[in-house]
C-alpha cells in the first residue's frame, strides 16, 4: 500500500486518466439512447470500399495502443501524459456531445456474414458491443491521432522505429474502421479534422506556452 501511495504522490498527473471512465459512461449512455432515427453518414464512395473481416484485428487492438502509450507516459513523461489526456478529453468529449446533439449512424454493416472464421466471430462480437450509431466523428481516428501526437512529442520515444512504427500502426487502424464497416469515409475525415484542430490547440498554442513556462526545449 505504501508503494502505491508513493507512486501516486510522485506521479500526480496520473489522475488525468480518470477521464476515461467518465467518457465510457457517456458513450454507453448515448449508445443506449440513440438506436434509430439518425443521420446516416455513408455516401456513394463507401460502396467502393470492400468489406474485409480480417481488419477487425487492428481495429480491436486500438485500445491496447492507447493504453500502452498512456502507461508509458504516466511513468516516463508526466507533462506528455497531461497533453495526451487533454487531447483525448477534448476530442472524445466533442464527439460525444456532437452525437448527442446530432444523432448519427451508418448502414454499412453486412446483414449476414458470407462465411465464418475467427475474424467474423470477433467482428460479430464487436458489432454487438459497439453499435452502428454515434460514429461521426470517429473516436477510433481521434484516439489514433492523440497517440501519434504523443509519440512524436515524447523525448524518450525519439527513435524512428517508435515514431514511424506507431504512425504506421495508427494508419492501419484508421483504414480498418472502413474495411470492417464500422465507419463511413466522412466519419474518418471528420475525425482527422477534429484531431488536427485539437493538436494545434494542445501542442502548438497551449504547448508552446507551457514549454516556455516550464523551461522545456
Amino acid at each position: 500500500m505504501e508503494t502505491v501511495k508513493k507512486f501516486i504522490k510522485e506521479h500526480p498527473h496520473m489522475w488525468w486518466g480518470l477521464y476515461l471512465p467518465v467518457y465510457l459512461a457517456m458513450f454507453f449512455i448515448i449508445e443506449h439512447l440513440i438506436t434509430d432515427n439518425y443521420w446516416a453518414t455513408q455516401t456513394a464512395i463507401d460502396d467502393y470500399i470492400p468489406f474485409c473481416e480480417w481488419f477487425i484485428f487492428p481495429y480491436d487492438a486500438w485500445s491496447f495502443l492507447l493504453v500502452a502509450i498512456g502507461l508509458y507516459l504516466i511513468v516516463k513523461d508526466g507533462e506528455g501524459f497531461r497533453r495526451y489526456m487533454w487531447t483525448i478529453a477534448i476530442t472524445f468529449t466533442t464527439a460525444t456531445v456532437f452525437c448527442a446533439l446530432v444523432p448519427n449512424g451508418q448502414d454499412l454493416r453486412p446483414a449476414v456474414m458470407a462465411h465464418h472464421n475467427i475474424a467474423t466471430w470477433l467482428l460479430e462480437n464487436t458489432y454487438a458491443l459497439d453499435t452502428n450509431t454515434n460514429v461521426f466523428p470517429s473516436v477510433h481516428i481521434l484516439g489514433c491521432m492523440a497517440a501519434v501526437a504523443a509519440v512524436w512529442h515524447t523525448p524518450g520515444l525519439r527513435k524512428p522505429a517508435w515514431r514511424w512504427g506507431v504512425t504506421l500502426y495508427a494508419a492501419l487502424v484508421m483504414v480498418s474502421t472502413m474495411f470492417v464497416k464500422q465507419h463511413a469515409v466522412i466519419d474518418v475525415l471528420a475525425g482527422l479534422l477534429t484531431g488536427a484542430i485539437a493538436y494545434v490547440f494542445v501542442y502548438v498554442i497551449v504547448g508552446r506556452r507551457r514549454d516556455k513556462r516550464l523551461g522545456i526545449k
